[in-house]
């Protein structure tokens, strides 16, 4: 089944605080981990909350990458989105977890879009001219 492109969650637990909390660090690792997936960098975001806690936002030709970091309790989220047979997600996250350090990671992927590209079940219906039954959502 095809789809539009796989969204990978990556949840980093047991991080080193303090490279959670370097602002500079943290843009360098989300840069090279958009380059290891092989994607196209169009331009990033990073901001640097007070006390702590950093939230970094790039804009890829093939979609987007995000990172949302708590220091205090050593964990950061990730959000990579990517379009295009040619990107992998893997080499991202295996590179992040290594920047921070991460003593445990857990990744969710998703397909986006799957459903572009099937048929609904009246368009099923209209073809084997039977009815499409209840809707499915």
């Amino acid at each position: 089944m095809s789809s539009l492109g796989r969204h990978t969650l990556v949840e980093l637990y047991d991080c080193e605080p303090a490279r959670l909390q370097d602002l500079d660090g943290v843009e360098r690792a989300l840069l090279g981990a958009a380059r290891a997936a092989g994607a196209t960098i169009r331009e990033s975001r990073f901001h640097r909350f007070d006390p702590q806690g950093i939230s970094g936002f790039v804009v890829l030709a093939e979609s987007h990458l995000s990172i949302h970091c708590w220091p205090e309790h050593g964990y950061a989220a990730v959000d990579l989105f990517t379009c295009g047979p040619r990107m992998h997600p893997e080499r991202a996250t295996e590179l992040l977890a290594g920047a921070f350090v991460a003593g445990r990671m857990e990744i969710r992927e998703l397909l986006r879009g799957e459903a572009l590209g099937r048929e609904t079940p009246d368009e099923v219906a209209a073809r084997e001219g039977t009815s499409p039954g209840p809707e499915v959502r």
